[in-house]
């Protein structure tokens, strides 16, 4: 679990983030990037109902995103905002595929700054 200064919250920063910020896609999700004025990075998550109709399935798959993300995130300079939206792909995705591909968007929207 994210610690709460970590967790990207309210629907204004969501909004914010997808108008003003930078996309790099992967295989399973894209992320949106956005640099914001604070001593930490903020991290959102976007998992619809087109990945599944079961809430188990979607919040599945969140917990694996969550958990990579928390890994990569040890790895960059704090400071931004950031969406990982999933696509539908991930749903048949183990871990370890997650977790590469969380690490490419990582990479390439780190680079756009």
């Amino acid at each position: 679990m994210f610690p709460l200064q970590n967790r990207l919250k309210k629907k204004n920063d969501f909004e914010r983030v997808f108008k003003q910020g930078n996309s790099a896609r992967g295989s399973l999700l894209f992320l949106k990037i956005l640099n914001n004025s604070k001593n930490v990075s903020r991290i959102g998550f976007v998992v619809s109902k087109k990945i599944s109709n079961k809430a188990v399935v979607r919040n599945k798959v969140k917990r694996r995103l969550r958990a990579a993300a928390k890994e990569e995130l040890k790895n960059y300079l704090p400071g931004y905002d950031m969406v990982i939206v999933t696509l539908p792909a991930i749903k048949n995705a183990d871990y370890k595929e997650i977790k590469k591909d969380v690490s490419l968007v990582f990479k390439k929207g780190y680079n756009l700054k």
